[in-house]
C-alpha cells in the first residue's frame, strides 16, 4: 500500500511540482476540460485530520527521497536488463499458429531493449508454474530526478486530489499512464504479439506524433498474464485458475502481479486483450453496471475510445465474405444484456476501481483454440492468428491515439474519481446531460449506491477463549492485509471508542470511507445487492461480499463523525497468534488458518483430540509446536483443562473436485490426491486415503464392477463428503444418506442467508451466510440424516442474480427453509459452495470439519424431528 501523504507532505509536494524536477517535453496536443470541484464541505476524512501535526521537515525529506533499485541507486528510464533465455519448447502450443512461444519473448525482449532508449523490461513476478512475468515500459527517457517527480504527481493525484486538480504542472507535464494486458487466458494469444510489434514500431519510430506520445505518455505491457496457459493452450493458469475471474480473491500471483500494476502505475487508460467473439467485442458493457463506479466518469471515456478502436478495425479492410470477419460490435451500443460489468471480478472493472477511465474487455475476432485448434489446418489456424494479431493491434494504436488527443481530459476524470471518494461527494447518475455523445442511455443504466461513512472491522482478542471476537481474530487480520493489499486505508483503535451508537474494543479496525478508492472499499466489504429482477441473465458472479463471506465481523456505519476517534493508520494487521504459557491448549477450527495449523501438527504428530464443540485439544507437551504453527499460521493456542474425546487424525483426502477446490483443500494443508472415473478405472490404492470428496468428475455409473465394488468398501468403511449436484448423485448412487437432491437454477449465484446447527459438529458456530453458485437442497430426509444447516426462510438471496427456472422451479422462494447441509451415516453433502474459486474463507471450515469427522464417525444420531425439517427448528 502506499503511504498516506500528510498536509505538510501536500504543500511541499505541490510547490515541487511546479519546480525544476520536472519533464519539460513539448507543448501538450491535448484537450483542455475544465475538471468539476466542489469544495471540501463539513467533516475531512480521518487520514487528513490526524496527519495535521506531520512534521514539514520529515515531509520535505520523504519528498526529495529519489527513487532507488534494491542495490540503492537512483533509477530512472529506461530501466534494462539482459534477460536470460529459457529452454527451448517445441510442445508450447503457440507455434502451430505461427505466434511467438514463450520461450523466444526473453530473447525479443532483449532485442527490443537494444533498439533505443525507450523501451524497459523488468521482472515483475512469476506465474503459479514459475515462469517469469514481463512488464515493457515504452516511455521517453527519464532521468532519475524526472522519474521522481513523475511518481511525485501520481502520488498527488491519488492522495491529494483537490490539489492536483488545481496543479498546472500536472496538467502540463504529467504523463498519462496506459495499460496494455495480454494473454490473462493462455489460449487466446494473439494480444502478446500484437504487443510486441505496437512495441517494436514504438522503440524506432521518428515521426513527431509518436515522439509526442511518449513525452507525455507512460505505456506499460503486461507481455503474457499467463505464460502457463500460453505454453500449454489452455485458458487456466497451472493451477487451474480462471486469473479474470480472480481479482476480488487475489489467490493466484499473476493476479497478485496486475493488482501492483494498478496501484503502482495507476493506468487512466487500459486494454485487456481477449478471444474469440466475431465481430470484434469492445466494451464498454451492456447493464447490470457496477454501483460502486464513478460511472460518468467511466463511460464518457470508455465509450469514446471504444468508437475509435471500431473504426480502426473496421477499418483494416476485412469482411464476412472475403475473411470471415464480421464489424465490430459495443455491447453497451449494440446489445441489450449478457456482457455486463457488475462484478469486479475482471480486469477491465476492477482496474476502474484504481481510477482507470478507459477501460476494455477486447474480444478478437476469429476462433483458434479448442476444438479449432484440434481440427482445423495449420495455414487456415495461422491465418485467423494474422487476422487477430493485426485487429488487437487496432485496437491498441486507437487507444494510443484517443491517450495522446484526450490526455489533460483523462488525467483530470482520474483526478476526479479519487476527490470524489476522498470528499465522500455524491456519484454522478448517467444520463444524456451527464455524459453527453453517448447515445442511449436510460434508466436501465442507471446503478448508483448509497456509501457508509465508514466500516468497522471488530478485531479478536487472543487469548479470549471461547468470545466471538476470539473466533473472527484470524479472519479479521485476513481481511484487514487483503484490504491494504488492494490500497484501501485502514486504521486500527488504540483505545475503546464509540461509533455509530455502538461500543468498539481497542484493536478493533476503521475504514474511513472519505478515502480515494471508496469505490473499492466498498464493493469488497458491502452486502452487495439482489439483480434478479433487473436483467435476466448474468454474464457470471454477481454476489461476493467479502463482508459476508471471509469469516470476520464487518459493521456498516452509515453515519456520523469520524474526528476524534483514537485510530493509527496500519501498514498491516495485527498479528493474533497466541499460544498460552500453561495446561492443555485448545485451538478453534473455525477459520482455514486454524484448519492448516491443525494439519500441520497431525503431520508433524502431534496427538490431538476432539473437544464437545468441535475444538482441537493439543497436549501440553506439544507446546513448542504448537507455538511454531502459531507463528506460521497467525492462529491462537488458549488454555484449557478440557482434555477432549475423540482423537482426530491424520486426513488424506481422495478429491474430485474443481481447481478452486482443490487449491482451498491444499491451502488447509489436506493431502489431497486428485481422482476421477478415469483414475478408478485404472485402479486405485484407497488404503492411501482416508475420505473421499466430490463435486465433479467422478460418476458412479461410469464406473466398470471392479472400480464400483472397490468404492463402495470403501465409502461403507469410510466416508463421503459431497458437494453439489455431482457429490449428491455419487451419494444417491451408492446408497449412503437417504436425501433427495433438488436442482436450483443452474445460473443462480450469489451470497444467502443460512441458518445453522448448534449442535452440528459441521456447521456449529459458522456464519450464518453463505454462497451459492447452482444451488442444490435436499429433500425427503430418511431418519438417520441431521440438518446441519439451512437455506433462510423467506427469500434467502441478500446478493447475486438467482431467478426460477423457464419452468417456474428452482428458484429462491423453492429453496427457503429447506437443507443446504446433511449429513449421516459415513457421509455429508452440501447444496452450498464453501470453497468456491477460493474466494468464500469464512466457509471453507465447513468442508474441513466435514472431512475430519466422516471417516472416524461410524454412525450419526439422529436428532428430533430432523427428517425434512428446517435447522431453524433444531436451532
Amino acid at each position: 500500500m502506499r503511504p498516506v501523504l500528510r498536509p505538510a507532505l501536500l504543500a511541499a509536494l505541490a510547490v515541487t511540482t511546479a519546480g525544476s524536477l520536472l519533464l519539460t517535453p513539448h507543448t501538450a496536443t491535448a484537450d483542455h476540460k475544465p475538471v468539476t470541484r466542489e469544495e471540501m464541505d463539513g467533516e475531512r476524512s480521518v487520514f487528513g485530520e490526524r496527519a495535521a501535526t506531520a512534521s514539514v521537515g520529515a515531509a520535505t525529506r520523504a519528498l526529495t527521497a529519489p527513487v532507488t533499485d534494491l542495490t540503492g541507486t537512483a533509477r530512472g528510464y529506461p530501466r534494462e536488463q539482459t534477460l536470460s533465455p529459457d529452454p527451448e519448447n517445441p510442445g508450447d502450443k503457440s507455434i502451430k499458429l505461427g505466434l511467438i512461444p514463450y520461450h523466444a519473448i526473453a530473447p525479443k525482449l532483449n532485442a527490443l531493449q537494444q533498439l533505443g532508449d525507450r523501451v524497459s523490461v523488468e521482472v515483475v513476478g512469476r506465474s503459479a508454474g514459475g515462469h517469469r512475468l514481463y512488464l515493457v515500459t515504452v516511455t521517453a527517457p527519464e532521468s532519475a530526478a524526472q522519474t521522481h517527480a513523475q511518481e511525485s504527481m501520481r502520488e498527488l493525484i491519488e492522495n491529494a486530489p483537490a490539489v492536483a486538480a488545481n496543479s498546472q504542472t500536472v496538467k502540463r507535464s504529467y504523463k498519462a499512464p496506459v495499460f496494455v494486458n495480454n494473454n490473462i487466458h493462455g489460449n487466446e494469444w494473439e494480444g502478446t504479439d500484437a504487443s510486441l510489434k505496437i512495441v517494436e514500431r514504438l522503440a524506432t519510430a521518428t515521426d513527431a506524433r509518436t515522439r509526442d506520445l511518449l513525452a507525455h505518455s507512460r505505456l506499460y505491457f503486461n507481455i503474457t498474464a499467463n505464460p502457463d496457459g500460453r505454453i500449454a493452450g489452455t485458458r487456466a493458469n497451472a493451477n487451474g485458475f480462471d486469473l479474470n475471474r480472480d481479482f476480488v480473491t487475489s489467490s493466484q500471483p499473476e493476479g497478485r502481479v496486475m493488482r501492483q500494476i494498478e496501484i503502482d502505475k495507476q493506468p487512466a487508460v487500459m486494454l485487456d486483450l481477449h478471444g474469440y467473439v466475431n465481430g470484434t467485442l469492445i466494451e464498454p458493457t451492456t447493464p447490470p453496471h457496477g454501483e460502486n463506479y464513478e460511472y460518468d466518469l467511466f463511460l464518457k471515456n470508455t465509450y469514446a475510445n471504444a468508437l475509435g478502436m471500431e473504426a480502426a478495425v473496421n477499418g483494416l479492410g476485412y469482411t464476412p465474405a472475403k475473411d470471415g470477419v464480421e464489424a465490430a460490435q459495443i455491447p453497451f451500443r449494440d446489445q441489450e444484456e449478457g456482457w455486463d460489468d457488475w462484478p469486479p471480478i475482471f480486469t477491465p472493472q476492477y482496474a476502474a476501481f484504481h481510477g482507470t477511465v478507459a477501460a476494455h474487455t477486447i474480444e478478437i475476432p476469429l476462433t483458434v483454440n479448442n476444438r479449432a485448434y484440434d481440427t482445423l489446418p495449420v495455414d487456415e489456424l495461422r491465418r485467423r492468428s494474422a487476422i487477430n494479431t493485426a485487429v488487437a493491434g487496432a485496437t491498441i494504436s486507437a487507444t494510443l491515439n484517443y491517450v495522446q488527443d484526450h490526455r489533460t481530459s483523462l488525467v483530470a476524470d482520474q483526478i476526479e474519481v479519487f476527490r470524489r471518494g476522498a470528499a465522500g461527494a455524491a456519484q454522478v447518475p448517467v444520463s444524456a446531460e451527464t455524459v453527453p455523445g453517448v447515445p442511449g442511455i436510460g434508466p436501465e443504466d442507471v446503478y448508483t449506491t448509497t456509501f457508509p461513512r465508514a466500516y468497522v472491522i471488530p478485531a479478536g482478542t487472543s487469548g479470549a477463549s471461547g468470545t466471538s471476537a476470539q473466533r473472527s481474530a484470524p479472519a479479521a487480520a485476513r481481511l484487514v492485509d487483503h484490504l491494504l493489499a488492494n490500497d484501501i486505508r485502514v486504521t486500527r483503535a488504540t483505545h475503546t471508542f464509540r461509533l455509530g451508537g455502538r461500543t468498539y474494543a481497542k484493536g478493533s479496525y476503521v475504514v474511513d470511507m472519505r478515502q480515494p478508492k471508496r469505490g473499492l472499499a466498498n464493493v469488497l466489504l458491502a452486502d452487495g445487492r439482489d439483480i434478479s429482477d433487473k436483467v435476466s441473465v448474468m454474464y457470471d458472479i454477481s454476489g461476493w461480499s467479502l463482508g459476508r463471506l471471509w469469516g470476520a465481523s464487518v459493521q456498516p456505519v452509515v453515519s456520523g463523525s469520524l474526528l476524534g476517534l483514537p485510530v493509527r493508520a496500519v501498514q498491516a494487521a495485527a498479528r493474533v497468534g497466541y499460544v498460552a504459557p500453561y495446561g492443555n491448549l485448545r485451538l478453534r477450527l473455525d477459520d482455514p488458518r486454524e484448519i492448516a495449523a491443525l494439519n500441520s501438527l497431525l503431520r508433524g504428530g502431534v496427538s490431538v483430540r476432539r473437544a464437545a464443540d468441535g475444538s482441537a485439544i493439543v497436549p501440553a507437551s506439544a507446546r513448542p509446536k504448537a507455538v511454531a504453527a502459531a507463528r506460521a499460521y497467525d492462529v491462537a493456542f488458549d488454555a484449557t483443562k478440557t482434555t477432549g474425546t475423540a482423537p482426530v487424525h491424520r486426513t488424506r483426502v481422495a478429491a474430485a473436485v474443481t481447481p478452486g477446490e482443490l487449491f482451498a483443500l491444499r491451502e488447509m494443508n489436506f493431502e489431497v490426491i486428485p481422482v476421477s472415473t478415469g483414475i478408478l478405472n485404472a485402479g486405485f490404492d484407497w488404503s492411501t486415503v482416508d475420505v473421499l470428496f466430490v463435486s465433479q468428475g467422478l460418476a458412479y455409473e461410469g464406473l466398470g464392477t471392479d472400480a464400483r465394488t472397490a468404492l463402495d468398501a470403501f465409502l461403507a468403511s469410510r466416508g463421503l463428503v459431497g458437494r453439489g449436484a455431482a457429490g449428491a448423485a455419487l451419494n444417491s448412487a451408492a446408497g449412503l444418506l437417504a436425501a433427495k437432491p433438488v436442482e436450483g437454477n443452474g445460473d443462480a449465484n450469489g451470497v444467502v442467508r443460512v441458518v445453522n446447527s448448534g449442535s452440528s459438529p459441521v456447521t456449529g458456530g459458522a456464519p450464518d451466510h453463505g454462497f451459492v453458485y447452482a444451488p442444490v437442497w435436499f429433500t425427503d430426509l430418511g431418519p438417520d440424516v441431521r440438518v446441519d444447516q439451512s437455506y433462510g426462510t423467506g427469500n434467502p438471496l441478500v446478493s447475486g442474480h438467482w431467478r426460477p427456472s423457464a419452468d417456474g422451479s428452482g428458484g429462491p422462494d423453492a429453496a427457503a427453509g429447506q437443507a443446504s447441509v446433511v449429513s449421516g451415516p459415513h457421509a455429508v453433502l452440501f447444496g452450498t459452495e464453501p470453497l468456491f474459486r477460493d474466494h468464500p474463507k469464512g466457509e471453507f471450515a465447513q468442508v474441513a470439519r466435514a472431512l475430519l469427522a466422516v471417516p472416524a464417525t461410524p454412525t450419526v444420531p439422529a436428532v428430533p424431528g430432523a427428517g425434512g425439517t428446517s435447522s431453524e427448528e433444531n436451532g
